[in-house]
C-alpha cells in the first residue's frame, strides 16, 4: 500500500519529480524511490505490508530490467499466482506481491487483471515496447489521476492524489462547473469529472496503454457480465455466501504487519471481525495471528455513539476495546491539514474518522479489515426497505417489509409512537403513498443510471437497481474514496472483505428477498455469519453509523470555531459559495434547538467548498509545504 506517480513523453527534473512525490509521503512513510529514463519518470512511496525487506521496495525492476513497477495496494491472491507462474518457469526474488503483478503481466499481459483478486492502482514500464501500462481495480478501491502536461504532444503525468500533480500544473484552480453545483458535488467519485480544472479520474475496472500517439482506456471489469446464478433456495444461499465471505476475509489477513478493525458494533463490521475470529483458529499461508485489536469511535453524550454494542462484540471474542474518543475541540485545530489530505469535497468533516485511524496507526496497526461495502451490495439503508415495497407480492411481504423499516430507527421518544403504530392500515397507506412518490421520481432516477438499458440491468428487481447504482454510481465509490482517504492520510491500509469481486458479483445476482428476509435487512449476512457473532449484533435492527454528530458540535464544543468562519473576511470574499445563504444556514444550525442532523449535514456542505478553496487550491498558490 503506497503513493504513486509518473511522468510519460516528457522529462523532468529529479527535484521536482521529488516534490511531487512527497506531496504523498502521508501514503507511504517507509521509503521512497525513482526510476528515470529518456520520456519517463516513476515514483514511489512505500508503505511496507509484504516483505517489509529492500527486496519489496519500489519502483520494481524485472526481466532483467525489461519492466519497472509502481504499485499501490494489495493482491490477496498472489501466493496462490505465484505457485501458478513458478509452475510456469517463473522465478521471484521476494515474497512481495508486487512482484507477482510483473510476473502476471509478463505472462498474459493485460489478462493478468482478472486473475487479481485484490485493490490496486500501477504502472508498468515496458523498456522494449516503450509504453507504459496503467490499471485501477474493478471497483476504484485505490485512487488514480492523471492530466495532460503542457509543452509536450501526448505529455501525461499520473499520481495517487490530485496534490502530486499540482507542481506540474500551469495553474491550480477549480472546476467550478462541479464545485459550484451543489447537486453535483455528493456523488461525482464514479465519474472522470474532478474538483480541480484538467485533472481526470482513471476509471475503475479499466487498464491503458500511454504510448507516443495518447492515451488508449480499455474497461475490463463490468459486474453487469458477471453475474452468476445462486443456488435455488435461501439456505443453500446462506451456505454460498458464507464461504465467500470467509474466503475473502482468509485472504485479507496475510499480512508481515499488525492487522486490526475499525469496529463500530453494527452488523458489518462484527461480521468482519467474528470471521476473522473464527479464521484465525485455523491459520494459514501468510495469515497474521496479531489481529485482535478492535478500535471504536466514540462520541459520549451523542446520538452517534455506539460504544456499547462494539464492547459487546469485543466482550464476546474476549479481545480488548480500544475506545477512541472524537474530541472536536481538540482535532479543529487539525482541520486545515485533514481537509489538505483529503482534498475533495463532501458532506461531513473528517475529524471523525480521520481520528479513528491516526489512533490504529498510533498504537501500532497498519493494516485494518473493515465492513464497508455491504450497506450498499445487500440493502442496509433505511430507503431501501422503500425500495423493496415495489417489488414485494401480498400482505405477508409488505408487512415483513415495513416492519423491518420501523425497527431500523432507533427507539426514541421522537418515534415511539410511529412504532406503535407500525402495523396499523394507517401507517401502511402513508408509506404506500411515500412509496408511489419515490417511484414517480425514481422512474426518472432509473433512466439517469449510466447501466440503464443493459438488459442484465433492466432484469433486476426495483431493489437490486437502486443497489447497483449505489454500488457502482454514487453511494460506494464515494465511500471508497472517503475511507482511502482517512486512512492513508495516517499511514493506515483498508482491507474490505465485502468488496472482493466475487462477493460483488454474487450481491448482485441474488433476490431482493434474499437480503430482506424475515424482517431484517441485510438478512443473507445475518444468517451467514451468525454462528461466529454475538447473537445481540445478529439481531440488531437499528442503524447509525460512522456519522459525524455536527449539530452537536456546532452548538458546543466548535460553536466558537463555526463563529469566526462565517465572521472571516476570507469566507465572505468566497466566491465558490453564496456567504449569506451559507452563514444563515450555519447560524440556524447553532442557534435552533430544533435543528437536526439533517440540517447540520446541509450546513456543513455548504460551507466545505470554502474550506477546501481555502486548504487545497489556495494552499497549493501559496506553496505551502
Amino acid at each position: 500500500m503506497c503513493g504513486i506517480f509518473g511522468v510519460f513523453q516528457k522529462d523532468i527534473e529529479k527535484e521536482l519529480a521529488e516534490r511531487c512525490l512527497n506531496t504523498l509521503t502521508h501514503r507511504g512513510p517507509d521509503d521512497s524511490g525513482l526510476f528515470s529514463a529518456p520520456g519517463i519518470t516513476l515514483g514511489h512511496r512505500r508503505l511496507a505490508i509484504m516483505d517489509l525487506s529492500q527486496k519489496g521496495r519500489q519502483p520494481m525492476s524485472y526481466a532483467d530490467g525489461r519492466y519497472q513497477l509502481v504499485y499501490n495496494g494489495e493482491i490477496y491472491n498472489f501466493l496462490e499466482l505465484k505457485k501458478e507462474l513458478s509452475e510456469k518457469g517463473y522465478r521471484f526474488e521476494s515474497d512481495s506481491d508486487s512482484e507477482v503483478i510483473l510476473a502476471a503481466y509478463d505472462c498474459y499481459g493485460e489478462d493478468c487483471l482478472n486473475r487479481f483478486n485484490g485493490m490496486w492502482a500501477f504502472a508498468i514500464w515496458d523498456r522494449l515496447k516503450e509504453r507504459l501500462f496503467l490499471s485501477r481495480d474493478r471497483f476504484g478501491v485505490k485512487p488514480l489521476y492523471y492530466t495532460k502536461l503542457h509543452g509536450s504532444e501526448n505529455a501525461f503525468a499520473f499520481a495517487s492524489e490530485m496534490k502530486a500533480l499540482f507542481p506540474l500544473m500551469e495553474e491550480v484552480k477549480p472546476n467550478r462547473a462541479l464545485v459550484c453545483d451543489p447537486s453535483r458535488t455528493v456523488f461525482y467519485e464514479s465519474t472522470e469529472e474532478c474538483v480541480i480544472e484538467g485533472i481526470l479520474r482513471f476509471p475503475a475496472g479499466s487498464y491503458a496503454y500511454m504510448d507516443r500517439n495518447g492515451i488508449r482506456i480499455t474497461k475490463y471489469w463490468d459486474t453487469l457480465k458477471q453475474l452468476v446464478t445462486p443456488a435455488a433456495t435461501y439456505e443453500e444461499q446462506v451456505e454460498e455466501f458464507r464461504a465467500l465471505f470467509l474466503d475473502a476475509c482468509r485472504l485479507r489477513m496475510r499480512s508481515d504487519v499488525t492487522i486490526g478493525t475499525a469496529l463500530s458494533g453494527g452488523l458489518d463490521s462484527t461480521a468482519t471481525i467474528c470471521s476473522m475470529a473464527h479464521l484465525s483458529k485455523e491459520g494459514g499461508d501468510r495469515m497474521n495471528p496479531d489481529w485482535q485489536h478492535a478500535f471504536v469511535a466514540a462520541f459520549p453524550g451523542t446520538t452517534m455513539d455506539e460504544s456499547a454494542y462494539a464492547k459487546t462484540v469485543t466482550d464476546y471474542l474476549n479481545i480488548r476495546s480500544t475506545f477512541v474518543e472524537i474530541d472536536p475541540a481538540s482535532a479543529v485545530n487539525r482541520l486545515d491539514e485533514m481537509i489538505w489530505l483529503f482534498e475533495d469535497i463532501y458532506l461531513t468533516s473528517p475529524i471523525p474518522m480521520m481520528t479513528l485511524y491516526g489512533a490504529l496507526r498510533e498504537n501500532g496497526v497498519i493494516v485494518t479489515i473493515d465492513g464497508h461495502g455491504a450497506d450498499e451490495l445487500f440493502g442496509g439503508y433505511t430507503f431501501d426497505f422503500i425500495n423493496a415495497l415495489a417489488d414485494a407480492k401480498g400482505r405477508t411481504e409488505r408487512h415483513m417489509i415495513l416492519d423491518a423499516y420501523i425497527d431500523s430507527f432507533p427507539k426514541d421518544k421522537s418515534n415511539m409512537a410511529l412504532t406503535a403504530g407500525s402495523r396499523s392500515g394507517v401507517y401502511l397507506r402513508f408509506l404506500k403513498r411515500r412509496l408511489r412518490d419515490r417511484l414517480r421520481a425514481g422512474n426518472e432516477r432509473f433512466k439517469k443510471v449510466r447501466a440503464a438499458g443493459d438488459p442484465a440491468y433492466e432484469k433486476m428487481d426495483t431493489l437490486n437497481k437502486i443497489l447497483y447504482a449505489s454500488s457502482h454510481e454514487n453511494i460506494l465509490p464515494t465511500l471508497l474514496r472517503n475511507y482511502d482517504r482517512y486512512s492513508m492520510a495516517n499511514s493506515v491500509e483498508i482491507r474490505m472483505p465485502f468488496m472482493d469481486h466475487r462477493i460483488v458479483s454474487y450481491a448482485m445476482s441474488l433476490p431482493w428477498q434474499s437480503k430482506l428476509h424475515g424482517g431484517f435487512s441485510k438478512s443473507i449476512i445475518r444468517d451467514a455469519l451468525a454462528p461466529y457473532m454475538p447473537e445481540e449484533i445478529v439481531k440488531r435492527k437499528t442503524k447509525i453509523g460512522f456519522n459525524t454528530p455536527i449539530v452537536e458540535w456546532m452548538q458546543g464544543p466548535l460553536r466558537e470555531y463555526f463563529s469566526d468562519l462565517i465572521a472571516s473576511e476570507d469566507f465572505t470574499a468566497c466566491d465558490l459559495i453564496d456567504p449569506p445563504t451559507v452563514k444563515n444556514a450555519v447560524l440556524h444550525v447553532m442557534n435552533d434547538a430544533s435543528a437536526g442532523f439533517a440540517d447540520g449535514e446541509k450546513a456543513f456542505s455548504m460551507l466545505y467548498p470554502y474550506l477546501w478553496e481555502k486548504n487545497v487550491v489556495k494552499r497549493q498558490v501559496r506553496n505551502d509545504p
